[in-house]
């Protein structure tokens, strides 16, 4: 869990509590879609955020996850140059979000080094696992994607035993959900995983 006072100071807490809006939402809920305009940049303070690039014929590959005391860098730079959303966030577990509007969101840039710093952490971040991403559906298996993919729930939501279906998980590596329970099946006979109803634990 995070709040305002351990991610900001001064000036800008005072400001972000004045402007900023605090609410939950469930886990699958869309709080961003392709293509819609920006009016608000989220900062999770609880929960999680996925974020997924869709293309025109619908498929998906996960990008990044926004964790506490995180914003999603693609909403800022789109909602403060007016451009619509080349991305879709969605909750991955139930998630408390603080919401600044786009317009101080831009104008604090220039008033406080804080946040600056706060947006330019997020951005080198975010780029670099968007690197990751490029690297891994570029050089690597199938088999390493899903097993590192199944690390980052685990380590998401602290547990080994996720509760997931194999087509979220073909949607977020941007593949079929034939070739998921195909490598599935095969890292449960290397003793890897163990799997049940839309439910996997590692071993």
């Amino acid at each position: 869990m995070a709040n305002v006072e351990n991610l900001f100071h001064g000036l800008l807490s005072k400001e972000v509590y004045q402007t900023g809006q605090i609410k939950s939402f469930p886990a699958g809920s869309v709080i961003l879609n392709i293509h819609a305009y920006i009016k608000s940049i989220p900062i999770v303070l609880s929960g999680s955020i996925k974020v997924i690039r869709t293309d025109e014929n619908g498929q998906e590959i996960l990008l990044y996850y926004i964790k506490p005391g995180e914003s999603c860098i693609m909403s800022f730079l789109a909602g403060i140059h007016n451009q619509s959303s080349k991305i879709k966030a969605i909750v991955e577990e139930d998630a408390e979000i603080l919401l600044i509007p786009v317009t101080k969101a831009g104008e604090w840039i220039k008033q406080f080094p804080e946040w600056t710093d706060f947006i330019f952490n997020l951005y080198q971040k975010r780029f670099e696992e968007l690197l990751e991403v490029i690297n891994a559906v570029a050089f690597q298996k199938m088999d390493t994607r899903l097993l590192q993919l199944l690390n980052q729930k685990s380590s998401l939501f602290q547990s080994k035993e996720i509760q997931v279906t194999h087509q979220q998980l073909a949607d977020e590596l941007g593949t079929t959900r034939e070739a998921v329970s195909r490598v599935l099946k095969q890292m449960e006979n290397a003793k890897l995983i163990s799997l049940s109803r839309n439910r996997i634990s590692l071993l």
